[in-house]
């Protein structure tokens, strides 16, 4: 038996390829990349899916909140504020949840105050700068409480961290907390601020590009780290942007970093999601892939893919355009695909030719215009936390 379906009523986004939903969407059909320079200085050549522009500040009441991920969220919510305002109103701030995934939280704090620390050559901190505070500016809990002070929100809310699927599990959150009858409506998504810790972590593991990434493409040199905030309204009943369908979780635990070789546990996450919805494959009209564009996750992803998918299906990953996005990647990347339903239309697999002979995938070398019923959105994460969304279009 399919499980019910959920409306997704709102959604909003920033991210390298534009500060609002409606400029990163322009910017991902004309096919061009929101990669460029990292924000900070780097001993190594790379891009990053930088904002366009600085995230301005958070409000005057909630500066001492402060960090790189929180105002990407703010940000992001600027955007989606009036329905989740009309939403408190219908069902009640104590009926509406919260439900956010990071990887990395409001590491950027920290990192600028060691560094202070550091470069005056002290043997120990003596005390934190001023406007410094762990528990409300690093915790990950901490750009949650600031959604819940900007949205009104009094109901069930915490933070997911799984890295790289975060924001996509907190989807299943939802599910079970709308299935058990203590919300009516949550808001959902994930937040991730670039930071040193991640842009010279995956540089030290050998798996950063100096160029643009090239997600399933021959020869691909690794990945750009990106950031960004994407956030979606989930109610019991309203109008939808689209419906969630299915959510499909596994944990493989094949290794610390690496992928499954064989992508079993990324085949089971896609399985479970069809399943949930009683969807077939051949039913499935487009793939938003975590396609990282490193070697061995491309490898891994296509073989899953290729086990699913008898029939061609076409695949695109957009952090070909974005970066890796980290712990937000899951809400952005939902996006796109519940946009791609909406609006009918499929991005072209930037960066994917020359293609990788191994890989047996529709890769589409240009904008595709075709009506969609089902999107499936993977986000696959270090030691083997798996997750993949399908999500159907609503009927206008």
């Amino acid at each position: 038996m399919a499980r019910r379906a959920y409306p997704i009523t709102a959604f909003s986004l920033c991210c390298g390829l534009g500060q609002t939903t409606a400029e990163a969407v322009a910017t991902l059909r004309a096919g061009h990349r929101g990669l460029r320079e990292v924000p900070f200085e780097v001993p190594f050549e790379t891009v990053t899916g930088t904002l366009p522009t600085e995230p301005p500040p958070l409000p005057e009441p909630l500066r001492g909140q402060d960090s790189r991920t929180a105002r990407l969220a703010a940000l992001a919510f600027r955007e989606i504020a009036p329905a989740v305002e009309a939403a408190r109103e219908r069902w009640g701030a104590d009926r509406l949840g919260l439900v956010l995934g990071t990887s990395t939280g409001g590491i950027d704090r920290t990192e600028a105050f060691h560094f202070d620390w550091y470069g005056a050559g002290a043997a120990r901190p003596s005390t934190p700068p001023p406007g410094y505070d762990y528990h409300r500016q690093h915790c990950f809990h901490a750009f949650g409480d600031t959604l819940a002070a900007l949205s009104g929100i009094e109901g069930p809310r915490y933070v997911v961290s799984t890295a790289c699927s975060s924001s996509a599990k907190v989807f299943a959150s939802a599910q079970r907390l709308l299935d058990l009858d203590l919300v009516d409506a949550v808001l959902v998504g994930g937040a991730d601020g670039l930071c040193h810790t991640t842009v010279r972590g995956f540089h030290s593991l050998g798996v950063m590009a100096r160029q643009p990434c090239r997600p399933f493409g021959a020869e691909r040199p690794g990945m750009n780290v990106g950031e960004g905030a994407g956030l979606l309204l989930l109610e019991r009943k309203g109008p939808p942007r689209a419906w969630l369908r299915g959510v499909g979780e596994s944990s493989d635990a094949y290794h610390m970093s690496s992928p499954d070789p064989e992508g079993r546990g990324a085949l089971r996450a896609m399985r479970q999601a069809l399943d949930q919805a009683g969807v077939a494959p051949q039913d499935v009209g487009y793939v938003n892939a975590h396609g990282t564009g490193t070697r061995y996750n491309d490898a891994a992803e296509a073989k899953a893919l290729q086990a699913l998918f008898t029939d061609p299906v076409p695949v695109v990953s957009t952090k070909a355009y974005t970066g890796h996005t980290l712990g937000a990647c899951g809400a952005i990347e939902a996006i796109f695909a519940i946009v791609a339903l909406e609006e009918g239309w499929i991005p072209q697999a930037v960066g994917s030719e020359p293609r990788d002979e191994d890989i047996e995938l529709l890769l589409p070398r240009e904008v595709l215009e075709r009506p969609l019923r089902y999107a499936l959105s993977n986000a696959f994460a270090f030691g083997g936390s798996n997750c993949s969304v399908l999500f159907e279009r609503a009927e206008r």
